[in-house]
């Protein structure tokens, strides 16, 4: 009896088979899975397709029709395909996600086909209460035809047919409209999608009487001339895209299976936006918003393709991330690398009009492409001290290649060091200080140095030792003055005289004045923390013009006080030239030293009168 029980225990339980909620199923479909109801009609052309493949792969003459019939409260879809028996109906239309690619010795040929039977007729249900499917198989031509009916209910019914119902293979879908779903089979709506899904499908679809696919597609059609192939592709683009491109690129790839074209943008992108591309597999659109499509430095493009080998997502709506979809990306960028050089080396004016509107992207691939670097090198433009100009230019016209990398720091030395005949690249925006330095690597014995406060004073003229001790008196009272807040006082002669005073620092200046700042508002503790901190790093400077007017004339005064507005209201003028951001204390400098200067004006006129 004990072991009766023992093995009665271990007895396996008896399964039983998961109860799927249509309803749930289709309104988790509706939300979760796809993006839109319009994706019905493109499950339903794929399945048409992959059922005319099919036949055509056992009988290559085999019609290849798809007809599409919509009143507003049904639609009709008739194919020429293979069709299904009984069972084929059993076993595939009541069975969600089973694939009647995987039967019938079709496994080998699955790349020929768009998608999943099952899961792709269930989508019908986010706009239809009721689906009828009648079809007769060409692969059994005795078997009679055979209805199957669903409702969004999870019900079902099969049944045979006389042969007059169907007289031939394929099969016909029939959707009656869910309430309020009406308008997505309206003519018109049905049109517009077959349209846009089914435009480079390689069979003959119609809605009604009207042709649905355009082949061959834009980029395979032969024209005249190169010219007229660039007017007739940019009206392509302005139709899908909706602006007219500054130039096109064929996108090329047979041994992925890849045709189509990339659009290059009229104006210009921010490389943080995500570029959307549409993407056809084997003639169906996938998709609209495809992103991984290119390299992120790209992002001057929009493209449309077709492709028989990358992998979409359950969804179909978007592309699987996987080691194809890597190479594709790969290859694509490449055809737009040699696009660019191709440009280079045959079309400068073309060249020149693209990188006005898209240099930041070609920046981006020139900072990790040594080649591309060498072949954009003439053309690239930069802010330099000599105008906008390509660094091959500027590197030509100076021995020493001095960038700033800040746009602060380039805007406070550049007139200066102008005129000191100090070139200099402002190398404060995005990748350029980069590129500057990576200069040598493709334009060996140049020299490339980082302009700092020390190299800029260093160019500038010293004054006579005799006129400088003159001038002594002055000079402690304004570095009196300017001495808490962290900055020296200099004096020499430079050009343009207009300049009577710059401001000059560099990065290990501004942390120390910023850590001194912090010292200075901290408790004890962390006073002492940030006094153990204290670097020697050289200080900020304010640089006098002795060669300016103003400069002579302040230094003539006697009274330290208004000498010290002065210099303040010199500092401050500086500090807004080069256009750095203003702390606490200087802003309050700047206030000080403009009521001190108003007040010394209205005394001296009240002496007067």
């Amino acid at each position: 009896m004990d072991s009766q029980n023992s093995q009665q225990s271990q007895a396996s339980p008896s399964p039983h088979m998961f109860q799927v909620d249509l309803r749930g199923l289709v309104d988790l479909l509706s939300h979760h899975l796809y993006s839109s109801p319009k994706v019905y009609l493109r499950e339903l052309l794929q399945n048409a397709v992959d059922a005319i493949t099919a036949r055509r792969a056992e009988q290559p003459g085999a019609p290849a029709r798809v007809r599409l019939h919509a009143d507003g409260r049904t639609l009709r879809v008739e194919d020429t395909g293979v069709g299904l028996t009984e069972s084929d109906v059993h076993a595939l239309l009541a069975t969600i996600g089973r694939s009647s690619k995987r039967a019938d010795g079709l496994q080998e040929a699955r790349s020929d086909f768009l998608g999943q039977f099952g899961i792709g007729l269930l989508a019908c249900f986010l706009v239809a209460e009721r689906i009828r499917v009648v079809s007769r198989s060409a692969r059994a031509p005795g078997a009679p035809p055979v209805e199957w009916t669903a409702r969004d209910d999870g019900s079902y019914t099969v049944r045979t047919l006389p042969d007059a119902e169907r007289p031939e293979p394929g099969t016909t879908v029939h959707l009656v409209a869910r309430a309020g779903a009406g308008d997505w089979l309206t003519p018109e709506r049905v049109r517009a999608l077959a349209r846009d899904f089914g435009s480079l499908l390689p069979y003959d679809v119609r809605v009604g009487d009207e042709p649905v696919t355009d082949l061959p597609a834009p980029w395979d059609r032969p024209h005249p001339t190169p010219a007229a192939r660039r007017v007739a592709l940019a009206r392509h683009c302005h139709d899908l895209f909706g602006f007219t491109p500054l130039d096109s690129i064929d996108l090329d790839v047979p041994l992925a299976g890849v045709r189509g074209v990339a659009y290059v943008l009229p104006a210009a992108v921010s490389p943080a936006q995500r570029a959307t591309h549409r993407v056809h597999l084997k003639g169906m659109l996938l998709t609209e918003r495809a992103e991984q499509l290119l390299p992120d430095w790209a992002f001057f493009v929009r493209c449309v393709l077709d492709t028989d080998s990358l992998r979409p997502t359950a969804s179909r709506e978007s592309l699987y991330e996987d080691e194809t979809l890597a190479a594709v990306r790969e290859a694509l960028g490449e055809r737009i690398r040699s696009w660019l050089t191709g440009l280079a080396a045959n079309d400068p004016e073309r060249l020149a009009a693209f990188l006005s509107v898209h240099h930041l992207g070609v920046k981006s691939l020139a900072r990790h492409d040594t080649e591309m670097l060498r072949t954009m090198l003439p053309w690239l433009p930069f802010e330099t001290t000599d105008g906008r100009l390509s660094l091959e230019e500027f590197a030509r016209r100076h021995p020493v290649v001095h960038f700033t990398r800040a746009v602060e720091e380039y805007r406070q030395v550049a007139p200066i060091a102008s005129a000191q005949g100090i070139g200099v690249v402002n190398g404060g925006y995005t990748y350029d200080s980069e590129l500057v330095e990576a200069l040598p690597s493709v334009r060996p014995g140049t020299v490339v140095a980082e302009l700092d406060a020390d190299t800029v004073t260093a160019h500038l003229d010293a004054v006579d030792a005799a006129e400088e001790l003159a001038l002594s008196g002055f000079l402690a009272a304004a570095r009196a003055r300017l001495d808490p807040l962290g900055c020296d006082v200099v004096l020499r002669a430079f050009h343009p005289l207009s300049v009577p005073a710059l401001h000059l620092d560099d990065r290990a200046a501004r942390h120390e004045q910023a850590r001194a700042e912090a010292e200075g508002q901290a408790d004890d503790l962390w006073a002492g923390i940030l006094g153990s901190l204290r670097g020697s790093a050289p200080r900020a400077r304010l640089v006098l013009n002795h060669l300016s007017p103003l400069i002579r004339r302040i230094g003539a005064l006697r009274d330290a006080e208004l000498i010290g507005t002065a210099t303040e209201s010199l500092y401050g003028q500086a500090l807004l030239m080069a256009q750095r951001p203003l702390r606490p204390a200087d802003s309050a400098l700047l206030n000080r030293a403009f009521i001190g200067l108003l007040e010394w004006a209205t005394h001296g006129e009240d002496g007067h009168r």
